[in-house]
């Protein structure tokens, strides 16, 4: 077993660990609560039961896409670190604005500032105002934007935003990368299957 292998293996531990922990105190938490909103839910035809589920899983997939994304975004860092030890997060200056005063770049590496989605459904128009914006700080600091979206989103709208936001991308000399071609990007460019690595670690926890 590689050090990097290790190394995800160790990290996909911490976030399902970390994961139970939150759900476990956000269920202790919800025993708390007042349900008085359930009426709204009868008025629907939504029993205490199913409304009692309903909130319950959607606070489980909140927490859920938190850590889903937060393990794959260090997985792919991993990656790129254990193939160009040079690479670093960096926050750059918002030059264009006064909010935020800064942009995250989720990892450097030489020119190349890569955005990392494990997926991103947002059907929000001012998302893509907020990212032109970052896009341009980015690119007048001197560095490419790329972005790495591993899961297409499902939904129509959502899938719009990403179209536009493919063109924004490109608009400003990066590049974008989402569902298979995020997988080849990662793969070509670092050496490492991440893909296979994540499919092989799963399949041992079934």
């Amino acid at each position: 077993m590689t050090d990097l292998e290790q190394a995800i293996r160790q990290l996909s531990m911490t976030y399902a660990t970390a994961l139970r922990t939150k759900t476990q105190e956000r269920i202790a938490e919800m025993e708390k609560d007042d349900k008085g909103h359930y009426l709204i839910y009868r008025l629907l035809g939504i029993s205490a039961d199913e409304g009692d589920a309903i909130d319950l899983y959607q606070n489980k997939g909140r927490l859920l896409y938190r850590y889903a994304g937060a393990l794959l975004e260090n997985a792919t860092r991993l990656c790129f670190v254990a193939a160009f030890p040079e690479a670093v997060s960096l926050k750059i200056p918002n030059t264009l604005g006064s909010r935020p005063k800064t942009f995250e770049i989720d990892c450097v590496v030489a020119d190349r500032a890569y955005e990392i989605k494990w997926r991103d459904a947002t059907t929000d128009g001012d998302h893509i105002t907020k990212e032109h914006t970052r896009l341009k700080a980015i690119a007048a600091a001197g560095y490419t934007p790329i972005r790495l979206m591993y899961y297409y989103p499902n939904r129509q709208q959502a899938a719009r935003i990403q179209n536009v936001l493919e063109d924004l991308y490109k608009a400003n000399g990066g590049q974008y990368y989402a569902g298979n071609a995020a997988w080849a990007h990662i793969h070509h460019t670092t050496g490492i299957d991440l893909l296979a690595l994540l499919t092989a670690i799963a399949g041992e926890q079934d």
